[in-house]
């Protein structure tokens, strides 16, 4: 592995590893670091991976010193890649993915930590409240968390905003499923959660939100035509077996895939992109039709029951 390690303070076998990934994220970086490094309630481990940065941002990276696990990248290699060396130098039995501009609100691993000794799920999916500028205000602890327990991912019967840093996943799952699949951006938490689909028990957490998830210009969400080829590789994916499940899972994994293709043709619609509209519209169309099959089932038998923990 390239890069420069320095050696963490955290236990030898933390139960959570905090995976942090930038690049050029100099105004951002520190919010991230410092709501990693305030949780509490839980052993953890902050793993942090500097993917060939050119702003500046290891000045403010030394201020931490040993209080994180820091691999500096040579060459800039991209999230997924970026992510998949956290998960080789981290040692936690769950890993925490945090884009470098957001951060963990002040009870997330509490949160994730109560799921855990519960569950013991494969995957968590965390809810996520959009901010701008400035970091918000963490107000007071919750007492309660909302979740929704599935037998897997593929089992998912409400929305879901999908983002790596939404994303806590058993290592034993992420070896399974191969990791981020490298190259693969936008659309790449999608393409993940996907391979990461019969992986088992998946929690998704309604509330309270453990992530605050920056809005700002530089956002990939921004860029609609850039989601269109990977929403083409995604179908071309699943046409082609590439997802877990089999024949028996098939038409739960087309119905997922094909709400997300219907939310990029009304992104790409609504922008002027009228034509990759119409072009992924009519390539995606017998998986869109199976996500409203999927809907009107949900609103005639009723969703997956929701949990209260007391936290």
């Amino acid at each position: 592995m390239s890069g420069t390690e320095r050696a963490s303070q955290s236990p030898a076998s933390p139960l959570f590893s905090i995976i942090i990934t930038f690049h050029n994220q100099r105004r951002f970086i520190k919010d991230a670091l410092d709501s990693a490094l305030s949780q509490r309630d839980a052993e953890f481990e902050v793993v942090v991976i500097d993917d060939a940065s050119t702003d500046g941002s290891q000045e403010i990276l030394k201020e931490y010193g040993a209080a994180i696990r820091l691999v500096r990248l040579e060459t800039n290699v991209g999230a997924c890649a970026a992510r998949n060396r956290g998960a080789a130098a981290a040692v936690g039995e769950y890993l925490v993915f945090l884009d470098g501009d957001d951060a963990l609100v002040p009870w997330a691993l509490e949160v994730y930590n109560r799921i855990v000794q519960k569950k013991t799920p494969a995957f968590i999916l965390a809810s996520m409240a959009w901010f701008k500028e400035t970091l918000p205000a963490a107000g007071k602890r919750p007492r309660e968390m909302a979740i929704v327990d599935y037998d897997d991912y593929f089992g998912r019967d409400r929305g879901f905003g999908h983002s790596a840093s939404a994303f806590v996943v058993a290592r034993r799952a992420f070896e399974e499923a191969g990791g981020w699949l490298v190259g693969f951006f936008p659309l790449e938490d999608v393409e993940f959660a996907m391979r990461l689909g019969v992986a088992g028990r998946t929690i998704q957490i309604l509330e309270p939100p453990t992530i605050w998830h920056r809005a700002h210009p530089g956002n990939t969400v921004n860029d609609v035509a850039s989601f269109m080829p990977p929403m083409e590789v995604l179908l071309r994916r699943e046409r082609e077996g590439h997802f877990p499940g089999g024949a028996e899972r098939r038409l739960e994994r087309r119905a997922l895939i094909g709400g997300f293709a219907a939310h990029w043709v009304k992104r790409a619609a609504k922008s002027g992109l009228r034509g990759k509209a119409a072009k992924l519209f009519v390539h995606s169309a017998p998986m869109v039709f199976a996500a409203v099959g999927s809907k009107v089932g949900r609103i005639i038998g009723g969703r997956s029951r929701v949990e209260k923990i007391a936290m």
